[in-house]
């Protein structure tokens, strides 16, 4: 077990003891997790059958789960770069508060607990993608694409996609055109929402020696490629309105998001800063949780509108 030195403010050591519950639990990337939930959540919401709530809740759980064990995996193999990071080196493993062994052994029972429990829970198929999902994440990301191609965030954004569409079938046994459209606006939306960041860690992942976009092609670049994908995005956003899988209010909250999403994106082409990738780095995040959200409660309304028919 790794042992750590936790020192006082005079800088004397207090005392040995081994990992915590918070350092496993920042092994599995809290942060991600979230989003995870929120769109594994929005996928299951949205697809049209019932599901007993307690079975809701467990199948929600192992798909979060899941989720974070391909992070400790992802973790466990990066312990090396994300010494050398800024952003990365106070992780549990470069930090010495989690030993390798122990962050692989985590991942991997957490792995298989979370397939076994989405299979009963739920049914087999969702299983099998959610353990697609995470040796997607874990070995094609993480092991194979991550250092080598500066493709990897495009690649490799398929797993961080996979949520809503593993939600879904999670409640229907079946994966129809709607969550496969969930699927590509989140594919759509990672390249531009790292690299944007990229652009502001540039430093960091040269430092590592890791492909990111900036790194490999440069920031003009990367730039580029930022406002093609934003602009790919924008309609991507409305398709949902366009098959009638939502109302056209949701299409219209849609259509603004990504004016704006191609907006900041341009404006980081013509006039680049730090700030600017910064502005939309952070809109990214919004635009993806409004989309959502606002696809469950487009939704939601739209069956209580149903029941008060009924009634």
């Amino acid at each position: 077990m790794a042992i750590t030195s936790h020192q006082n403010i005079t800088g004397t050591t207090d005392a040995l003891q081994g990992p915590s519950v918070a350092d496993f639990w920042q092994l599995l990337k809290p942060r991600v997790m979230s989003l995870v939930i929120f769109t594994g959540f929005a996928g299951m919401f949205l697809a049209p059958a019932d599901m007993h709530p307690l079975l809701f809740g467990i199948s929600l759980f192992a798909i979060a789960a899941g989720a974070g064990a391909s992070g400790a995996i992802n973790q466990w193999y990066d312990r090396d770069i994300d010494a050398i990071m800024i952003r990365t080196r106070n992780r549990p493993i470069p930090s010495g508060a989690v030993e390798p062994a122990e962050a692989l052994s985590f991942g991997l029972v957490i792995s298989a607990l979370s397939v076994l429990l989405l299979g009963l829970a739920s049914n087999w198929f969702a299983a099998g993608l959610l353990a697609f999902t995470i040796f997607f994440y874990g070995v094609v990301y993480s092991i194979w694409l991550k250092r080598r191609t500066p493709q990897n965030i495009v690649i490799g954004g398929a797993a961080g996609a996979l949520p809503p569409v593993i939600g879904w079938v999670a409640v229907t046994g079946t994966m129809p055109i709607e969550p496969l459209i969930l699927f590509a606006i989140i594919f759509m939306w990672t390249p531009p929402h790292f690299w944007a960041l990229a652009l502001v860690r540039n430093e960091d992942y040269q430092r590592a020696n890791i492909p990111m976009m900036p790194v490999v092609a440069g920031a003009p670049e990367t730039r580029r490629q930022i406002l093609i994908y934003a602009a790919l995005l924008a309609p991507l956003g409305v398709l949902p309105t366009l098959i009638g899988m939502s109302s056209v209010f949701y299409g219209l909250l849609a259509g603004v998001l990504g004016v704006n999403f191609i907006r900041l994106s341009w404006q980081l082409f013509r006039a680049p800063s730090d700030d600017a990738a910064r502005r939309l780095f952070g809109f990214s995040i919004i635009y993806l949780f409004l989309l959502f959200l606002a696809l469950v409660v487009d939704q939601a309304l739209v069956a209580g509108q149903l029941l008060a028919g009924v009634i």
